[in-house]
């Protein structure tokens, strides 16, 4: 199976990036020019270099720092995106033994074997931010997918899905013919849901992936917002949508772990989807 970093490991990341906040950047490598598009080799570097990355933010699998200069000013805002399959590394000062922090979907790899040395594929170190402490942040991402660039766009997404009001959640997400899982994954209505998180929740909400959003009630709407932040909270905390309870049963002859019921597989959305077949039917 392939996993994709939706909004728990995104904000596993973030949290991981806040280990990198307040140190003084000593150098950056930015020379992978498909990875740091549209900048130069070096552009990025003399951005960032001498200044302080001081905030961390994430608005669904949208991942930003604020910066300052070596000046103190206001600096430009650094995206970092993991793409399919990207994982962030940072490491405190020098001599601090055991200071490895990790954030990201923890089955992509890139920790090393031993304290004290490089990960198994350092090849796959796409950027790194180096501190003058002697720590680095790195983004480590086998299939080169993810991105680190300046000034990101956040305006076309819609509000993150661990955050969206009742309201908010009402009038986004319960109208039209779109079926509820495909308007769900639509990050322009709201930021951060992915294809498990999307069929956790409808699991647990007891919902018919296919089923037209227009069709939810007010009440049914209100139930399936306040499982999905449950839904997402539970991920973050323990490590990733590939915790969540049906994920396991998404595959042939699984039954439902609630009823016992057969699972079932179609393409919801564009994407592949699973649901119960008892309890997700109507």
């Amino acid at each position: 199976m392939i996993r994709v970093p939706e909004l728990p490991e995104v904000e596993n990341a973030r949290q991981v990036v806040e280990k990198a906040l307040d140190r003084t950047i000593s150098g950056v490598d930015d020379a992978d020019e498909y990875v740091c598009r549209p900048h130069h080799p070096g552009e990025i570097d003399q951005a960032l270099k001498g200044g302080r990355l001081v905030a961390a933010h994430r608005r669904g699998k949208t991942m930003w720092c604020d910066t300052v200069t070596a000046d103190g000013d206001e600096g430009p805002h650094l995206g970092i995106h993991l793409g399919m399959g990207g994982r962030i590394f940072v490491t405190g000062p020098s001599g601090d033994a055991g200071s490895l922090y990790a954030g990201g979907d923890p089955h992509v790899g890139g920790m090393p074997k031993q304290p004290g040395e490089r990960p198994d594929k350092p090849e796959w170190d796409r950027v790194t931010i180096s501190f003058d402490d002697g720590g680095a942040l790195r983004l480590f991402d086998k299939r080169r997918l993810g991105r680190v660039h300046l000034e990101p766009a956040v305006e076309a997404l819609g509000p993150d899905a661990a955050e969206i009001t009742r309201d908010e959640f009402r009038s986004r997400v319960g109208k039209g013919i779109v079926a509820i899982k495909a308007k769900l994954l639509d990050q322009s209505v709201l930021a951060g849901v992915g294809n498990l998180l999307a069929d956790e929740t409808l699991w647990q909400a007891k919902l018919r992936p296919s089923r037209p959003a227009g069709e939810l009630s007010t009440e049914e709407l209100d139930d399936l917002r306040r499982v999905l932040r449950k839904a997402t909270r539970a991920a973050i905390a323990h490590g990733g949508v590939h915790t969540g309870e049906v994920i396991p049963y998404r595959k042939k002859d699984a039954t439902c772990p609630r009823c016992g019921a057969p699972m079932e597989r179609g393409t919801v959305g564009g994407r592949t989807t699973w649901w119960c077949s008892a309890e997700q039917s109507d």
